[in-house]
C-alpha cells in the first residue's frame, strides 16, 4: 500500500510503526510541519511544509484554538494538493489529528482510508478540567471554550474510518458512535532496551557518582507543572528528606508548560513550588535535591535503572511514556490513584497508589518503600513483567498496530 503519515512532529507516536511498515514492503511517506532538509527517515519519504500565516491578533479566545488548527489544516491541505497534482495517491492515511492538519485530506483523497490517533477528547468534568481545586477556572465560560476545543475531533469523526488509542481510559473519553471505531493499542515500550541494570552508574555535575547502592528517588516530567503533580511531589519533599537523611532526589523536567495554564506574572511552576517548600528544608537537605532539567533519552534510561523509588503523578489525562518505561526498567513505583494509572499500576502488585492530593501519604509510602528492599524488589519485578506482557513493542504492540493498519487498508 501507499501509506501517508501526518504528524506535526513526525515520527512522534509513529516512530516504531512507520519503519515497520517500510520493512513490510509498503511505500511510506510522511507530511511534516517542521523545517528539515532530510528527504528520507528510515525509509519514509518526508514532505515538509509550513503555514503561511499566523493566528489573528485579538481573535475570540474561545475560537483561537480552532483557528490555529484550521491554519495548520489549510497548510497541510495545500501541500497535499501539490502532492496529489503530482500524481501521489495514498491508500491509507494515518494521522495524529490533534493539531488539525488532517482535517481536509479526505476532500483531496476521498477513496483513501483514514485512521486517526485518538489521544484525548476534552470534557468539562470527569477528566483534567476541574480536577485540581487549587487551580479553579475563573471563567464560567470555560465549558463553552472546551466544547469548541473539540471541534477538531468532531470534524474528524465523519471522515475517519478508524481510530487507535494508547490506553483504554484515553479511548473512553471519546463519545459514541466513534468510540466503537477505536482500537486500544499502546505505542509500545522497547522492554529489551529499557531493562534493569544492576551495575548502572551516573555522575552528576562531574563530581557526584551514584550507583544502585545509593538511595535515589526519581521524579520525571517533560515539564514541571501541576498537571503531572509537581506541586504535590514538592510538598512531600520536606518530610521525605527529614526521614531519609541519605536519600538523593533527582528531578527531571524543563521549566516550561506542556499542559494547562501558565502561572501568573511570567513565573515558572518549578520556581513557585520550590520556593514554597524551601523554608521547610535545611540547606544540607536541599543540597540532596537535584534539578536535572531536560535529560536526553540516552541518559534518561540509566536514571530509571538507578532509581530506588520512582514517583509518578498525573491528572486524569494522557498517560506518560515515562511511567511505562519506569515499569519496564523494574522500578519500584509510587503513583497517584488517578484513572490513567489504574490500567498499569495495581496497588500492592505493580506499584503503590496514593490519593493524588495527599502529599503526606506520598511521603509515607515513599519512606516506607525505601526501607523495605524486599517490597521494592517484588514491585519492580511485577511492574516489569506487566510491562512485558502488555506493552512490549515487538511481542505485543507493534504486531497489533500492524494488524490495525492492515484492517484499515482492507488487506486483513
Amino acid at each position: 500500500m501507499n501509506i501517508l503519515f501526518i504528524h506535526q512532529n513526525f515520527p512522534g507516536q509513529f516512530k516504531f510503526l512507520a519503519p515497520a511498515l517500510v520493512a513490510q514492503g509498503h511505500s511510506v511517506a510522511a507530511m511534516v510541519m517542521q523545517k528539515t532538509q532530510a528527504k528520507d527517515w528510515q525509509g519514509v519519504r518526508l514532505f515538509p511544509y509550513s503555514a503561511n500565516r499566523g493566528s489573528t491578533p485579538g481573535v475570540h479566545p474561545w475560537v483561537s484554538d480552532f483557528e490555529t488548527k484550521t491554519i495548520r489544516a489549510e497548510a497541510c491541505f495545500r501541500a497535499a494538493l501539490a502532492l496529489r497534482d503530482g500524481g501521489y495517491t495514498p491508500d491509507v492515511i494515518i494521522a495524529h489529528h490533534g493539531w488539525g492538519e488532517s482535517m481536509f485530506l479526505k476532500d483531496l483523497w476521498p477513496q483513501a482510508r483514514l485512521g486517526i490517533y485518538c489521544e484525548f477528547y476534552y470534557h468539562p468534568e470527569g477528566a483534567d478540567v476541574g480536577f485540581d481545586p487549587e487551580f479553579p477556572s475563573t471563567d464560567t465560560g470555560e465549558v463553552c471554550r472546551l466544547r469548541l476545543k473539540n471541534l477538531n475531533n468532531l470534524l474528524h469523526f465523519p471522515v475517519a474510518d478508524a481510530g487507535i488509542s494508547p490506553t483504554a481510559w484515553q479511548a473512553s473519553t471519546f463519545p459514541e458512535p466513534f468510540r466503537s471505531k477505536i482500537t486500544v493499542v499502546h505505542d509500545g515500550i522497547d522492554t529489551q532496551a529499557v531493562a534493569p541494570k544492576a551495575d548502572v552508574a551516573i555522575t552528576l555535575n562531574q563530581n557526584l557518582t551514584l550507583t544502585r547502592q545509593d538511595e535515589v528517588i526519581t521524579f520525571v516530567n517533560r515539564n514541571l507543572e501541576p498537571y503531572r503533580g509537581y506541586h504535590v511531589f514538592m510538598r512531600a519533599l520536606p518530610e521525605i528528606l527529614r526521614q531519609r537523611p541519605k536519600a538523593r532526589v533527582l528531578i527531571v523536567g524543563a521549566d516550561d508548560v506542556s499542559y494547562g495554564a501558565r502561572p501568573p506574572g511570567g513565573q515558572k511552576w518549578k520556581d513557585i513550588f520550590a520556593a514554597e517548600v524551601r523554608p521547610q528544608i535545611p540547606d544540607a537537605d536541599w543540597a540532596r535535591v537535584h534539578f536535572l532539567g531536560h535529560v536526553p533519552y540516552q541518559h534518561f534510561i540509566p536514571l530509571l535503572q538507578l532509581s530506588t523509588v520512582h514517583v509518578y503523578l498525573t491528572y486524569p489525562f494522557v498517560l506518560s511514556w515515562s511511567l511505562l518505561e519506569a515499569m519496564s526498567a523494574g522500578c519500584a513505583i509510587v503513583a497517584s490513584d488517578t484513572q490513567p494509572l489504574q490500567e498499569a499500576i495495581v496497588d500492592g502488585q505493580t506499584g503503590l497508589l496514593f490519593p493524588f492530593f495527599d502529599h503526606a501519604a506520598l511521603a509515607t509510602k515513599v519512606c516506607a518503600l525505601l526501607q523495605d528492599p524486599a517490597k521494592r524488589q517484588s514491585l519492580g519485578a511485577h511492574a516489569r513483567a506487566f510491562a512485558q506482557a502488555n506493552y512490549d513493542l515487538r511481542a505485543v504492540c507493534l504486531p497489533r498496530q500492524l494488524e490495525w493498519v492492515g484492517a484499515l487498508g482492507g488487506t486483513q
